[in-house]
């Protein structure tokens, strides 16, 4: 493993009024990125709410299509992510013990669901992984077979544009320990299995995955020493998916409390810029993961010891060059909840405001040449439409 310490770190604030100007990270912005940030609707659309009305556990859209899906304990729903309306719910019958979760949408509107079944008599699911091959079917198609037994995927990419994708999971009966590999999930293929330094990465630090396509690599972001105020700095993890290197740098630990968990991840393969949320400073953070260097924008109306007001999840949009930031609690609450829309340079483009997240909101699930998306929330039960 090459491990790569030093970096070079470019940091600017932002106050209540937004905007963190940066200089560029030294990554190539596609051409035309950024073009329609001009004259498009931005706000607030639909309300989807759970068919029978049960807790969401993971939801993706098609960001190809128009369709998506989501899962509750009792089925897997289908949906319209432009009129926000359901299409089919499945089973018609649950079996006994059975639950559902969605992992994501992969390339080709390939539906990845984990089911979860408890036999009699016990306390503990086994997990199974049924596909959606395209989620428009509006059924199971097909099953996958992870290529390690009794495994949790907690990540799969996220990735729709290669058919291969970068697998995060944990192998449940082995002390956690964690597996990354790539797979051909259609064609229940598998690349090697490899295990990230465990003295670098461990569950119990929350770490954060995304997948580069360009290079071919899983990136882990993450904080070795459980989070813990004034703790060490975070570190960004590259695993190569053929051959399993690992190249390692520092993050940024800004603020009089330090920086804390890492709360969210994205990658643009475009340009090769990842950006993360931090949980003690309420700062999103921008890496340039070839060159190793850094910018950072600290959250609209807070300064870096707001921890109630950091960013939650987080997702890039490579068509237009953005990245989407949750924000529980938008300038203290008194906005509601919103989604902070920055460009790769750190400067904010907009914030969307008037939303109502749930606690430990995730990323949204967006589709770039709409410039809409889909959010958790207002209750766990539903989830909301925005155009940014």
């Amino acid at each position: 493993m090459k491990c790569t310490h030093a970096f070079i770190a470019t940091a600017f604030l932002a106050g209540c009024g937004g905007g963190a100007s940066a200089p560029p990270l030294g990554a190539s912005i596609p051409p035309g990125a950024g073009t329609n940030l001009a004259h498009h609707r931005v706000g607030l659309g639909r309300v989807l709410s759970s068919k029978a009305g049960g807790q969401i556990f993971g939801f993706d859209i098609d960001r190809n299509g128009n369709d998506g899906v989501l899962a509750t304990a009792s089925n897997v729903e289908t949906f319209d992510q432009d009129t926000g309306t359901i299409t089919k719910v499945f089973p018609k019958k649950l079996p006994s013990g059975t639950s559902y979760s969605i992992t994501n949408i992969l390339a080709g509107d390939l539906g990845l669901v984990i089911r979860y079944v408890t036999p009699t008599g016990s306390i503990f699911a086994k997990r199974f992984y049924d596909l959606m091959n395209p989620v428009t079917k509006n059924t199971f198609t097909g099953k996958w077979k992870p290529p390690v037994k009794d495994i949790q995927v907690e990540q799969a990419g996220p990735n729709q544009s290669t058919s291969t994708t970068a697998i995060f999971a944990i192998e449940l009966q082995n002390q956690d320990r964690i597996d990354v590999f790539s797979s051909d999930v259609a064609n229940d293929t598998f690349g090697k299995v490899f295990h990230p330094n465990p003295g670098s990465v461990g569950i119990g630090d929350s770490p954060q995955c995304a997948e580069d396509t360009a290079t071919d690599q899983a990136v882990i972001a993450t904080t070795p020493d459980g989070g813990r105020v004034g703790g060490e700095a975070p570190i960004n993890i590259l695993i190569d998916l053929k051959t399993g290197k690992e190249t390692q740098f520092n993050g940024l630990n800004n603020g009089y409390f330090g920086s804390g968990f890492v709360n969210g991840l994205a990658v643009d393969s475009t340009t090769g810029i990842a950006a993360t949320t931090t949980e003690l400073n309420a700062q999103v953070e921008f890496y340039n993961l070839a060159k190793q260097t850094a910018a950072f924008a600290q959250l609209p109306c807070t300064g870096d010891t707001s921890q109630s007001n950091s960013g939650s999840g987080i997702a890039n949009d490579p068509v237009n060059g953005l990245f989407l930031v949750t924000d529980t609690f938008y300038c203290n609450g008194s906005q509601g909840s919103a989604i902070v829309v920055y460009d790769e340079n750190a400067n904010v483009v907009e914030s969307i405001t008037g939303f109502k997240f749930p606690i430990g909101v995730g990323a949204p699930a967006i589709n770039p040449s709409k410039r809409m998306g889909w959010v958790t929330g207002p209750s766990p039960s539903q989830i909301q439409q925005f155009f940014y």
